[in-house]
This record gives C-alpha cells, structure tokens and sequence, in this order.
C-alpha cells in the first residue's frame, strides 16, 4: 500500500487536544497508509496550555505532504506569511488541506477557502464571517467536505472530521476500528449547535444513550418511534424532543444512516449478498439498499464493495 504522508502543523498558540487528534487518528497501525509528522515553523512549538512542543518535522516535511493539517489556535493569531504561502502552495498542487477548529483562520488566510464552504467553532464563527466574507460559512456541522478541502468545527468536531477522512480513504471497517480504539463515536449526526450552551435539562432527565445502543443492536428489526419511545419510557413527543435536543436530528434520519454505516461495513468486510445485506442493515431490500446508497453515497452497493474490498 502506498504511504500517504500527513502533516499536522502546529502553530504557535495550538490547542493540545486538537493538536493530538489527528496524530492519534493517522499514527500508523496495521491497515492503514498514513505516516504522520508532527511539523512546526520553528524547532518549538508554543501551546494554549502554556508548554511548549519540539516538533519533528519542518518546512520540508510540510511541502512533501500529501494531506496537511492545520489544528486550531487560541488566541487566533495573525497567521505567519510562511505559514499562508505554504498552505496556498499546497492547495496549487492539489493537495489536501485540512483544518480542525479554528485551523480554519489560518486556511481563509491563505484563501484557500475563497468561494468554499467551510466551518470553525461555533464561539468564533461571527468573527470568521466578518473577516472572511468571500468563505461560504456553514454554521450548524460537525465538518465540511469540499474534496481537498475539508474545516471541522470546534474541537472534538476534529474528530469527526478525521474519522471522515479514513472512512474516506479506507472504508468504514477501518475508520470504525479506530473510533473503537479511540471510544468514540463512528459517526455523529446532527451540527454544532447543540454544543452550544443551552438551558439545563430539568432534573432527573436520562440520556437516551441506551435506547440507541439498544437500537443499533437490533438494526435488523422494524424499529418505529413508538418502540423507541417505550424503551426510554417516554411519551412519543417527549421521546422526538429530547432525541433533537442530544443528536440534532430526527430517530428516523439517525436509523437511517446507522443502518447505512451497517451496511457499508458488511459490504466490506463480508461476502454477503446484497439481499442478506439489505435485510441485516434493515432496510429490506436490494432496491431500498440501493435508493439509499445512490442518494447519501452517490454509488451503488456493488460498487462500493468493489472499491473498499480490492
């Protein structure tokens, strides 16, 4: 397999935790391709936290990457001219330019979002529209995916994003391998906006957390929202609020895409036929599969077992 070299740089001010995702996520293990550095401008890095970094790789390491990534920085400094060059330089070349958080400043620098949807977190996102107008912003996502140009929201959204990225690359048998590894989420549904502070919950409200653990273990089953409702022991309205207010989506969308997740990796990492395939995810049959694949994948379950399995 061909290495893909990704280069995380670390500006002054970087934020350890999304500084530490995609090293965590692109380190190299057993199936994949990725050979991540950790780069910076200089010999050291400054953090948020107040400690400082030695980085392992420099400008050319940069330069040589296939994927860079720009983790966010606080306080959103003015972004260094070699730093913009650079990533202008990358974007020319038709490499793929990632940013977590507020990385997405020092990519709009760089114009490399010009014309573009993109995200950052949610506490700047005023401040990046203001200064930015020529980006299309996108409020309320966990990420954006513009082929080679991929923003993450705040923080732990970088997460999602790189989880993306190797679902993207690799399949879903990989990337959900990983976010067992890291435990976390495969995939999350809904945006950004239900991170943003909000009233509390009124005592004694329960997390719906087990009705879905509970669901995703019966994907195969006819799952309705009465159904749902009575495992978490709610009214129907009651249940359809709270599971908006803790996902940002509807039961029936989250169904959706878990049995979707499903069958992609069952489709990978299985011989199934497409009809055993269709009814184990459950969405039934062939026809149902393949609706919902031409319309959230853009292909076909034949064809997307043919390019993940090879």
């Amino acid at each position: 397999m061909t290495v893909h070299r990704v280069a995380v740089l670390a500006l002054d001010g970087v934020l350890p935790l999304d500084l530490a995702i995609p090293a965590q996520v692109f380190q190299v293990r057993p199936q994949t391709h990725y050979e991540m550095t950790l780069c910076a401008l200089g010999p050291t890095v400054a953090t948020s936290a107040g400690f400082e970094l030695a980085a392992e790789g420099g400008i050319e390491e940069l330069r040589a990457a296939d994927t860079l990534i720009v983790p966010g920085y606080d306080p959103i400094r003015e972004t260094p001219d070699a730093a913009v060059e650079l990533l202008a330089d990358a974007r020319d070349r038709g490499r793929r330019v990632v940013s977590i958080c507020t990385g997405a400043f020092a990519l709009a620098a760089a114009g490399v979002l010009d014309g573009l949807h993109a995200t950052t977190h949610w506490e700047y996102i005023d401040e990046f529209e203001r200064e930015y107008p020529s980006v299309r912003v996108a409020r309320d996502v966990l990420y954006v995916d513009e082929g080679d140009v991929l923003t993450s929201a705040g923080v732990c959204c970088g997460i999602d994003l790189c989880l993306h990225i190797v679902r993207r690359d690799l399949g879903a048998a990989v990337a959900n391998r990983i976010a067992r590894g890291l435990v976390a989420a495969p995939h999350r549904e809904g945006g950004q906006a239900q991170y943003v502070p909000a009233p509390l919950a009124e005592a004694g409200d329960a997390s719906l957390s087990a009705t879905r653990e509970w669901a995703l273990q019966r994907l195969d089953e006819s799952l309705s929202i009465r159904l749902l409702a009575r495992h978490a022991e709610m009214s129907q309205r009651t249940f359809l609020r709270r599971f908006a207010e803790e996902t940002g989506t509807t039961p029936l969308q989250w169904l959706l895409n878990a049995r979707l997740g499903k069958a992609r990796e069952l489709l990978e990492t299985t011989d199934h036929s497409v009809d055993r395939v269709a009814r184990d995810c459950g969405l039934g049959t062939p026809a149902n599969l393949r609706l919902h694949f031409r319309r959230t994948l853009g292909t076909t379950p034949t064809a997307y077992r043919r390019a993940f399995t090879s």
